[in-house]
């Protein structure tokens, strides 16, 4: 039986999967392998999370969630998703700040790539951590917590330091939000007005499919009291039925919109956790540039509309904080991110992705480490202050390589 990841696009080289029921499993399985890695919800579009060894799946660990009401954190499983904790978090009076648009994805894996939700003030995923507790490479269970010089390396660590078992989150008062949704955006407002447009709620997202000369759909997120944008906001005209943020898509499978308040975690993800939000035949790739440069890169890609189009379903303009982890694609930068749902078409994406890839490079753009992008490693070794120091702490922790794969190899060494 030939494995895949969620989309379908690649196909695992791994030798076998081994889905262990506790940690000690977990520890001898990695002491005992040359080469291995971690899979997560398999939601990753390129080969991070294969290998030539074994593949560790943490579905099978206790799913442990431990709230600490005093201290403001929870410790959870790598292996468990977020829509998996969010609602027993609610019901003790917590929060996670930010989630991503998918509550289906596990903990482990999207903190390891810099998965991200939205809002000029929210940081992605990762920086709610504030300890890990990690297998590495001779099979010892590591903790490390925020204040030790080698946390903020770690964090987004890519899979290359060991196998994450359990995270330890930070956690706010639970809030609740509404959703509303408006259509058509002119062009030129959202250039006129983009940074008011992206601050004008908790959680603000940007939807264009680059067919027409407007953007379809903005997503506003906010808290129930404050003002809320009109019926008409910027030139756009607010939605009066649910709407789905690929055109022509069931909004059924959507959390609530049109207003209707509702606790964090139903309304900060697009999509609810009972549905699966397609097949997973598609592709992604996502470019992040500073916040202030959105409007200048929303331009660039514009003059390749023609091109972008045919195999868009959508595209997502989001913001995420600067944020001091090394390899976060927001490292040390408020950013925008320019998120692309396509067709399932690989060789067409490939083609289209160094075009892009250049009309973005005067941004610095760093690309999400778990989409499809085509940079090459000293474009990328370039964009981030503290590269080489990662490739020291890959060196100090895994000198043999052991979690190594192709993907890592391909953008960084051992030093």
């Amino acid at each position: 039986m030939v494995r895949t990841n969620w989309a379908g696009n690649i196909a695992f080289e791994a030798r076998g999967v081994h889905r262990p029921t506790d940690v000690d499993q977990v520890r001898e399985l990695v002491a005992r392998s040359e080469r291995v890695r971690a899979l997560g919800s398999g939601h990753s579009f390129n080969r991070i999370a294969d290998t030539a060894g074994e593949q560790i799946s943490l579905t099978g660990l206790p799913p442990r969630v431990q709230i600490d009401a005093d201290a403001s954190c929870v410790t959870v499983a790598g292996g468990l998703r977020y829509g998996d904790f969010a609602d027993r978090l609610h019901a003790a009076g917590f929060a996670l700040p930010t989630l991503g648009s998918l509550p289906h994805i596990s903990v482990a894996g999207a903190v390891a790539t810099g998965t991200h939700g939205s809002g000029v003030d929210n940081r992605s995923l990762a920086a709610s951590v504030s300890g890990l507790e990690v297998v590495t490479a001779d099979g010892e269970l590591l903790e490390i917590r925020r204040g030790h010089p080698d946390f903020a390396g770690m964090v987004v660590g890519l899979g290359g330091f060991g196998v994450v078992t359990a995270l330890t989150l930070d956690l706010v008062p639970t809030f609740e939000l509404a959703q509303y949704v408006y259509d058509r955006l002119p062009a030129e407002d959202f250039a006129e007005h983009a940074q008011e447009i992206l601050a004008a709620g908790y959680s603000v997202s940007v939807f264009t499919t680059w067919r027409a000369d407007h953007l379809d759909q903005v997503w506003v997120k906010g808290p129930r009291t404050p003002d809320v944008p009109g019926a008409r906001w910027f030139g756009a005209t607010r939605a009066d039925v649910p709407r789905h943020p690929v055109p022509g898509m069931d909004a059924r499978h959507c959390t609530t919109q049109l207003g209707e308040p509702g606790p964090w975690q139903h309304r900060l993800p697009h999509f609810r956790l009972d549905f699966t939000p397609s097949t997973g035949r598609e592709l992604q790739s996502e470019y992040f540039v500073p916040r202030a440069d959105v409007v200048a890169a929303y331009r660039a890609l514009d003059t390749i509309r023609d091109r972008m189009a045919p195999l868009v379903q959508t595209c997502e303009i989001r913001t995420i904080a600067a944020e001091p982890l090394w390899l976060s694609p927001a490292a040390e930068r408020d950013s925008a991110a320019f998120h692309f749902t396509w067709i399932d078409d690989t060789p067409a994406v490939l083609a289209l992705l160094p075009v892009m890839e250049e009309l973005l490079s005067p941004f610095a753009t760093r690309p999400h480490w778990g989409k499809l992008f085509t940079c090459d490693a000293a474009t990328v070794r370039a964009r981030y202050d503290r590269y080489a120091d990662f490739e020291r702490l890959l060196g100090q922790y895994d000198p043999a390589g052991k979690f190594s794969n192709e993907f890592l190899d391909r953008y960084f060494t051992r030093s």
